[in-house]
């Protein structure tokens, strides 16, 4: 018989068990066809003889002879494809490295296009036409190309891998379900897939969000060094205005001033490189274990994913970076530093620098009625506060004081420096400063160290006093009319000012602060109406400390 003239279609040459074509055909008493030794085994396994086509029982097992005719048709057939798959190899791609064969191929392995999980085989283009065209073949489940497909067979009963058990996380076959794992929860493949890729996704938007924080974070610290760099080219440039207007005395400390500031400087910018190193290092962490997250959320391989779930590696550890923070130096001890030991020309230059640093911290405060005393008088809008003459009946809150005559700001600190400035023009008794949160506001008592408080005020005969322990009394040339009061939480350091003068009063020095500090205001008693005028929060003026400098 010619090949030539052969037309039968080519799914009457492949068996129904094997899909390739036939090997020593036998045929059954029914009619259908099969390679011998496939019906042979397929026999062998199940109890009962019984046709796999149209499943009609033999009560005997049958002797089977080799069709001949068949076996030399299939033959022709075999050569036919062979050919085929010969001329067509120079078009499709051979298999590389790395890549998956085509299991059918003989001789030169071509790349698979497709895996049937039902086969258990990869395909090329060639091969894989009868699972495109054959209608029993068309059900078979195909995905792209993978390796190791007997790893998809239950090892125990040569069953293929069709569930999952949620108790055990394993992938399991039907048998296993019903005996190992009887009593478990076991759930279809694609189920617990589904639930996984869900998991995986959530995964990968967590870790963006890590990286996006992180990135603002390198933001937040590259803009913090930009503000350093800006702090230190203005103090640099003032700092020489104020170390040529004392000539050649004092070249060497203006010399000395800079270098201190540019080393300042290059600490914090050698602190922020550290930040911005360990900060792009958990992100290269994060978007590796991102790719890997991506990559397996994107198998369509049911169990290739699940497989791979429980291997995925955790989240890499990462630092909290909530709280982290580069703060531009502060100058102030700088210059104090430099200007030691000069006349008193050079102090006063000092306490203004000072004074003009400090301004750069300035908040804005507003006074909090709820811890006023009730013998005190607020304003409207949270400003200004005098003594009355008649005390209020108020509710007694917690929070409220009830002998002194005192009101805390709304406004508390636990980190940092802030800066506000108080009138207390009209007034020769008053006091004012910052207190702990935890200040005992129920019993009468002096403020001063020992209530946790950095208090400086006019007390009587017209004498300024710093309420440290022991009281210090403080030598003014006048009495001040406007207060600047400066406090750098971690470094313990409390300063009052006089505005208008631009001198330094008083400095509280080593504290060590561990809560809340609020600013406090006492207008203390009316004296007959001598003592009335109100004590005010008044907006910072930076241009007056910068002239006042330049003087």
């Amino acid at each position: 018989m010619s090949a030539a003239n052969f037309q039968l279609n080519e799914d009457q040459f492949l068996c129904s068990i094997c899909l390739d074509v036939f090997t020593d055909p036998v045929t059954t008493s029914c009619g259908h066809n099969f390679c011998k030794t496939c019906i042979t085994q397929h026999w062998d396994v199940n109890v009962s003889c019984q046709c796999p086509n149209c499943q009609k029982v033999f009560n005997t097992r049958p002797e089977l002879q080799v069709n001949t005719f068949i076996s030399e048709v299939a033959a022709q057939f075999r050569q036919s494809a062979q050919q085929k798959a010969s001329s067509s190899s120079s078009e499709q791609q051979v298999s590389k490295p790395g890549e998956v064969p085509c299991d059918v191929c003989t001789g030169t392995k071509l790349k698979a296009l497709k895996s049937c999980l039902v086969c258990l085989a990869s395909y090329c283009e060639t091969h894989l036409e009868p699972h495109l065209t054959m209608s029993g073949l068309k059900r078979h489940q195909l995905i792209d190309p993978v390796e190791n497909l007997e790893g998809r067979m239950c090892e125990k009963h040569d069953k293929q891998l069709e569930l999952f058990c949620k108790t055990d996380q394993m992938c399991v076959c039907v048998l296993c379900s019903v005996l190992d794992h009887k009593t478990h929860d076991a759930v279809p493949l694609k189920e617990e897939y589904e639930g996984k890729k869900a998991e995986l996704g959530k995964t990968e938007a967590e870790t963006q969000e890590m990286i996006q924080k992180r990135r603002l974070k390198i933001q937040e610290i590259k803009r913090s060094v930009e503000l350093s760099n800006q702090n230190a080219d203005r103090e640099i440039a003032e700092g020489v205005q104020v170390f040529t207007a004392l000539m050649e005395s004092v070249e060497r400390s203006q010399a000395e001033l800079v270098d201190t500031i540019k080393e300042e400087l290059r600490k914090t910018e050698k602190q922020a490189e550290g930040f911005i190193k360990e900060l792009e290092q958990e992100i290269s962490e994060l978007e590796k274990r991102s790719s890997e997250v991506e990559q397996l959320s994107r198998s369509e391989d049911h169990l290739h994913l699940l497989q791979s779930f429980t291997s995925l590696n955790a989240a890499p550890p990462t630092k909290d970076w909530t709280e982290v923070s580069v703060c531009p130096p502060l100058y102030e001890g700088n210059v104090r530093k430099a200007l030691n030991g000069l006349e008193d020309t050079f102090s006063k230059q000092m306490q203004k620098a000072g004074l003009r640093i400090a301004k750069q911290y300035a908040v804005d405060l507003t006074l909090d009625p709820d811890t006023a005393s009730p013998w005190l008088i607020l304003s409207d809008d949270g400003k200004q506060v005098k003594r009355g003459d008649v005390k209020k009946n108020l509710p007694d809150n917690p929070e409220r004081f009830r002998f002194g005559p005192a009101v805390l700001a709304k406004q508390s600190f636990s980190s940092g420096r802030f800066y506000f400035e108080v009138q207390v023009k009209g007034k020769n008794l008053w006091a004012l400063g910052i207190v702990r949160e935890s200040i005992n506001r129920k019993e009468e008592q002096e403020l001063g160290p020992q209530t946790k408080a950095c208090i400086i005020g006019f007390i009587s005969n017209g004498a300024c006093c710093a309420l440290d322990f022991p009281l210090v009394g403080l030598s003014l040339k006048s009495q001040p009319e406007k207060v600047g009061v400066f406090v750098d939480y971690e470094e313990g350091l409390v300063s009052f000012y006089d505005v208008d003068a631009a001198t330094l009063m008083h400095s509280f020095t080593g504290w060590s602060f561990t809560e809340k500090l609020y600013p406090i205001l006492s207008p203390d008693t009316n004296e007959d109406g001598k003592n009335s005028a109100p004590l005010i929060i008044s907006p910072v003026n930076h241009t007056d400390s910068i002239n006042q400098l330049i003087l």
